[in-house]
């Protein structure tokens, strides 16, 4: 049973590494822990589920076993590491800074795609069938971020199961560009590169999905996308029933959506490209 102080040296070790940051605010935002959870953490009543201390291990760029440590052990082994292991100017760091202010910078603009989307490609995982699946975009911490939701279905008779993506958007020189990553077991990134709309009101958005077939074959693959506009509020539970997989030639998806996500190339294209 977890009481106060009985994590002690664990608590001690997490809050010298967080004095490497900002603020408790900036850590929190990042590992995307709540600050009251923390702050348990920080007093030394709860320790963390093993997933979340890995991932607080990792965040800080230490070993479990090490972050466990007496704390006059752990303060001498952070004291001699690289610099660049623990502290916010590591190369980690750096690179976290510099996509947040890309994200911030290409969320100018992006106000007329905020809402729900269809979602339209021939499927990486099934070869043969079509996928739709449930996008929202939204404004959040002056960042525009996404979830993608896909309902599969893995067996006839079996209830349906749904796989979720959360990403940044930006607009950069006129194309959306959409990264996400695959919030289960975090084995999969996957970009989508659109069309912008120019007309008053948006309906359709065109492009690119690169990703690996979520299968044991993890091959890398890019197909035809489209977005279809449904608004900025819908009955979600509808919307994702809708969701799943079709044959590519089922009449329930428009025809010109199916013509859209065809994978073919014209003679003499050398490479793969999206269409308006």
């Amino acid at each position: 049973m977890n009481q106060p102080g009985m994590h002690e040296d664990f608590a001690q070790n997490l809050r010298l590494l967080c004095t490497y940051y900002k603020s408790i605010a900036e850590v929190c935002r990042r590992l995307n822990i709540n600050r009251p959870q923390f702050n348990r953490y920080l007093g030394g009543q709860y320790k963390p589920s093993a997933n979340t201390l890995r991932r607080i291990c990792e965040f800080f760029g230490v070993e479990v076993h090490e972050i466990l440590l007496p704390h006059g052990q752990f303060e001498r082994l952070v004291q001699v590491r690289p610099q660049s292991s623990s502290t916010p100017d590591s190369t980690t760091s750096q690179a976290c800074s510099h996509l947040d202010q890309l994200s911030r910078i290409g969320s100018h603009g992006l106000e007329r795609y905020l809402g729900y989307y269809f979602e339209y490609y021939l499927s990486m995982s099934t070869p043969g069938k079509l996928l739709r699946n449930l996008v929202c975009l939204e404004s959040h911490d002056g960042q525009v971020v996404f979830q993608r939701t896909e309902r599969m279905r893995p067996h006839a008779g079996e209830p349906a199961c749904h796989n979720r993506y959360q990403g940044i958007a930006c607009l950069l020189s006129d194309r959306l560009f959409l990264t996400d990553y695959e919030t289960l077991n975090h084995h999969e990134i996957t970009q989508t590169i659109l069309f912008p709309s120019f007309r008053n009101r948006i309906s359709r958005l065109t492009g690119l999905k690169i990703g690996v077939s979520d299968n044991s074959e993890r091959m890398p693959c890019c197909a035809r996308v489209v977005y279809e506009y449904l608004g900025q509020e819908i009955r979600i539970r509808k919307a994702l029933a809708l969701c799943g997989l079709y044959d590519v030639d089922d009449p329930a998806i428009e025809q010109s959506i199916r013509n859209s996500v065809r994978n073919d190339m014209s003679v003499g294209e050398m490479l793969f490209r999206a269409r308006h």
